[in-house]
């Protein structure tokens, strides 16, 4: 998000952005990408064979831990309020308003694959999204006479699911023309333009659409909310009881710089130079 608290920080004191936004929200975000493939998502007792892969999925989590994560508080920025200037916020807390981590999923498919989970307030722009990012064409490089792999941006597929619905697909591709020369382009769908004249409910019409005709699939079933506990518990305990002060970013910027250095190490490779611009 791209706002602080807003005086509701007595309420998110309590909670903190790791209980708040990714022991649920992204967490049903990511068993949904990563499960396996159920046997249909339409028909007879659907609900529970899309809940048995979240379900397998979630097992295969390792625990988050400080080890692998990163947590942070906003500060003013000199015009907007810091986290701790919000009347509402008790004196000196600790509660984190940016978590990053870095996962391991221990099966055949993901197998060696980081998974990075992020989520903060007061940062640069409100958007959420699934951003996966592929790996460099062999021999890249010398194909195109470059001096360096550095100098071919990644590929990436991103699901934007706020503030507007997007599937666009990052690629690299020749500059028109009669030079060789490689430039970032995208394969846009984006909804809002793809489907003018198409009724998009919001997510809670959808659910509450869902819970009228008995459909289960979006909700949480009791064994899924143990397993989703079992990875965040040991983090918030490790935060909580070791009272671990999270690190200063300015409000309105990307977050801790620590947790960039984090999801580099990991492997993913941010591009300074893109800017999406829809279609």
């Amino acid at each position: 998000e791209d706002i602080g608290t807003m005086g509701r920080g007595g309420y998110f004191d309590k909670s903190g952005i790791i209980r708040d936004i990714m022991q649920n929200h992204l967490m049903q975000v990511l068993s949904v990408i990563a499960m396996e493939p159920p046997e249909r998502i339409s028909g007879p007792d659907y609900s529970n064979l899309v809940r048995d892969k979240k379900v397998a999925l979630l097992k295969c989590i390792e625990p988050w831990s400080m080890a692998n994560s990163v947590i942070g508080q906003y500060v003013s920025n000199g015009s907007e309020p810091g986290y701790l200037e919000d009347p509402t916020v008790p004196k000196g807390s600790n509660c984190p308003t940016f978590a990053c981590t870095v996962m391991k999923i221990n099966n055949d498919r993901w197998q060696g694959v980081p998974f990075i989970m992020k989520a903060g307030k007061a940062l640069n722009q409100r958007r959420a999204e699934v951003r996966v990012q592929l790996k460099s064409p062999p021999n890249g490089a010398a194909v195109f006479n470059l001096e360096s792999e550095e100098q071919i941006p990644y590929n990436e597929i991103v699901l934007r699911l706020q503030p507007e619905e997007a599937i666009y697909v990052k690629t690299n591709v020749k500059r028109p023309g009669l030079a060789t020369e490689l430039i970032q382009s995208e394969l846009d769908l984006s909804y809002s333009s793809r489907y003018k004249d198409e009724k998009n409910p919001d997510a809670y019409t959808r659910l509450i659409l869902d819970v009228l005709r008995g459909k289960q699939a979006t909700f949480v079933r009791q064994d899924e909310l143990v397993e989703a506990w079992k990875i965040a518990t040991p983090l918030l305990k490790e935060v909580e009881e070791s009272k671990v002060k999270p690190t200063d970013y300015v409000f309105g910027t990307r977050g801790p710089k620590e947790a960039d250095v984090l999801i580099q190490k990991a492997g993913f490779v941010v591009d300074k130079n893109y800017k999406w611009n829809k279609a």
